[in-house]
């Protein structure tokens, strides 16, 4: 009965064996793995199978006018918004349960309430005559010293490169008798060894355009500067004391688009 019962056994388990051999050999063939047969796996198997594409569901017919169906990682997001605006709220009324009404603070005497609501004062006479003198003189001084210095770099860069505006012409003039040697000297012009400009390297070029574009930017800078030097001079000579007055078009010289003011002259201590 044993035996019977080893060898019915065994024969089983050969059944299943060739039956795993064949399927394996089926669904090799199946998905043509070629020489990676080998690592081939029942996992590989599960994920070569063809699944469903679960699509998600979106709005009905009926309700297109109210746009797109809202998703579940929308309505998180809203959610989160909502709840963070609520703690918000509640902080908010909670500090303003817990004030103190007779604490004192600066902007109680430095605003006045219009309608229920604080406005600051006005901030426009804060600082005195002397003190807008002052700062005016001290923003003149620095823009001066940035002229200056960018004057400094500008002739150090000059001094290092060939100006674009001053450079020599590679023309040379030669006078002939007749047409004989002038084409004996056309000749031996063609024919000259001087240095071409594609001998130089590439990257000494770059850094010399470079440096050409950088005194370009500096000349253009210091135009700047300089305007607004000039108007923040007169700023500054129109905040001093002295009667003056604004000239009509038709008392200026020369005519310009920026206003021209007029001093009236006084005598010295002496007179």
């Amino acid at each position: 009965m044993t035996r019977n019962l080893t060898s019915s056994s065994s024969r089983v388990s050969h059944l299943f064996l060739a039956d795993c051999n064949w399927r394996f050999a089926e669904a090799a063939s199946a998905i043509d793995c070629g020489d990676c047969f080998k690592s081939f796996s029942m996992s590989s198997l599960r994920n070569a199978i063809s699944r469903r594409a679960h699509k998600e569901r979106a709005q009905p017919e009926s309700r297109k006018k109210f746009g797109l169906l809202e998703k579940h990682k929308d309505y998180v997001e809203r959610a989160k918004a909502y709840h963070k605006k609520e703690e918000t709220l509640r902080r908010l009324k909670e500090k303003a349960a817990f004030r103190n009404p007779d604490e004192f603070y600066f902007k109680m005497i430095k605003t006045r309430t219009v309608g229920g609501v604080h406005k600051l004062e006005s901030q426009a006479n804060k600082y005195t005559p002397e003190e807008l003198l002052l700062m005016k003189t001290q923003d003149i001084g620095y823009i001066l010293q940035k002229v200056q210095s960018e004057k400094k770099k500008i002739e150090k860069l000059t001094a290092t490169l060939h100006s674009l505006d001053n450079r020599s012409s590679s023309r040379h003039v030669y006078f002939a008798e007749d047409r004989e040697e002038a084409k004996e000297i056309q000749s031996r012009s063609k024919s000259g060894t001087m240095p071409a400009s594609e001998d130089i390297p590439d990257h000494i070029k770059r850094k010399t355009t470079a440096s050409y574009r950088e005194l370009e930017a500096r000349r253009n800078r210091v135009n700047e500067l300089e305007k607004i030097y000039t108007d923040m001079a007169m700023q500054k000579e129109l905040q001093k004391k002295g009667r003056k007055r604004k000239l009509r078009e038709d008392e200026i010289v020369c005519p310009t688009s920026k206003p021209v003011f007029k001093w009236r002259a006084e005598l010295g201590v002496g007179y």
